[in-house]
Parts: C-alpha cells; sequence; structure tokens
C-alpha cells in the first residue's frame, strides 16, 4: 500500500506530485513505487532563476521511468516573450514528456521596474511561444484568488488548479490536474511533498505526452 496521507479520493485519476529544489535530493525510484504515476518538476522562474536541482531531478525521473513535465513560475515583471526564452533555454525536448506547465499566481510587485498590466496577453505570448517548441499546448497553474482576479478572460486552456482538501469549485470543466495537497508524504522525498491528481487514468496520460523529441 502506498504510504502517505490518505484522502477520500485517493484511487481516482492518477495521483502525482509536483517538487523543485525544496525537496531537497529525491530518490526517484522510491518515489514511483509509492503510487506516484508522474511529476512535474521546477525548472525555471522569471527571466533568469533555473532551479538549482532540475537537472538532477530531470534526468532521476526519466532514469526512474517516471512520467515526468517541467513548470515555470511566471512573473508579472518580465514580457512572456522572454520568459518562454528562458524556459526553452532551460528544458529540452524530449518524445514522451508531459506538457510544459506555467505557474501563474504572482501578485508582485516587482523590484525592478513596472509590473505588467495586461497579464491574459502577456500569458498567451508565452503559451503560444512554448506550444511552438514543443509541440504541445503548455497547462497553467493558478489559485482560485489569483485566477478572478487575472484569468477569467483566459478562454480555451487546460488548468491545473489549486484547491486544498476540496474539489476545484472553478474551471470546472476546463481542469486536468487537481493539487489537493500541500504537505503530502512520500516514499523517496524526505519532507512535505505537494500532491496532485490527474482527472483520467494513465492512457489519458500517455495521451498528453510530447510526441515528437529534440528538433534537428
Amino acid at each position: 500500500m502506498a504510504s502517505g496521507i490518505w484522502t477520500p479520493w485517493a484511487g481516482r485519476g492518477v495521483q502525482g506530485v509536483d517538487v523543485s529544489w525544496h525537496q531537497g535530493p529525491i530518490d526517484w525510484r522510491a518515489l514511483a513505487a509509492d503510487g506516484v504515476g508522474f511529476a512535474y518538476i521546477k525548472a525555471t522562474e522569471g527571466e533568469d532563476y533555473v532551479d538549482p536541482r532540475f537537472a538532477q531531478n530531470w534526468a532521476d525521473a526519466r532514469a526512474a521511468g517516471l512520467p515526468h513535465g517541467a513548470y515555470h513560475y511566471f512573473t508579472l515583471c518580465r514580457p512572456g516573450a522572454q520568459q518562454a526564452a528562458h524556459f526553452i533555454a532551460t528544458v529540452p525536448r524530449e518524445a514522451g514528456m508531459l506538457p510544459p506547465a506555467v505557474d501563474i499566481e504572482h501578485r508582485g510587485p516587482c523590484r525592478h521596474g513596472p509590473t505588467m498590466s495586461d497579464v491574459v496577453g502577456e500569458s498567451r505570448v508565452f503559451l503560444d511561444t512554448l506550444q511552438a517548441h514543443y509541440g504541445v499546448r503548455p497547462i497553467l497553474y493558478t489559485t482560485r484568488e489569483y485566477h478572478d482576479a487575472h484569468l477569467r478572460d483566459l478562454t480555451g486552456e487546460r488548468f491545473w488548479l489549486r484547491s486544498l482538501f476540496v474539489r476545484p469549485s472553478f474551471r470546472t470543466s476546463d481542469w486536468v490536474i487537481w493539487q489537493h495537497h500541500n504537505a503530502g508524504r512520500k516514499r523517496g522525498v524526505s519532507g512535505p511533498v505537494d500532491l496532485d491528481q490527474f482527472r483520467g487514468d494513465e492512457a489519458a496520460l500517455a495521451r498528453l505526452m510530447t510526441p515528437t523529441g529534440p528538433s534537428t
């Protein structure tokens, strides 16, 4: 039986985690054997930050055979095109990777320069640029508060929603991943880890994966 915190939705859909340098070294084979069917790994933030454990986590998840994707923390301090270029320079395009994800929840203010005024427009630039490069539309991670303040007019997208302990009550037809716990426990991770649920079975998850490898 998988370790960790029991939840009423356990066993429904494919269970996953999202990680960054905060989790420290991870035993990816142990994690994959503990009821985890996918993982999202933090890669970048803004236009110049790279998560210090991204490269190792990416390689180890691949070696463990665990479906995985990378995510970017979007700030309101640099244009979407600059942030997309930074992500593309950091994250390889590999056959079988999950769609890129973008975490849009930053409230600012920016330390240097103005905060972007057109969040939806800059977000679309970021999404379009990544889609052109990776061949798959990215997924948007957000919270209810941020969505209602900035993203209500964003249409036609797939969402990864943070809604701790309760099923999401917004974007009910649009979400594909639900982050339902922020302090789960899994073998292979020494401390707390975010827990997620994919809205579908393993076959549906496989259909999300990038079909092509590096461009030539």
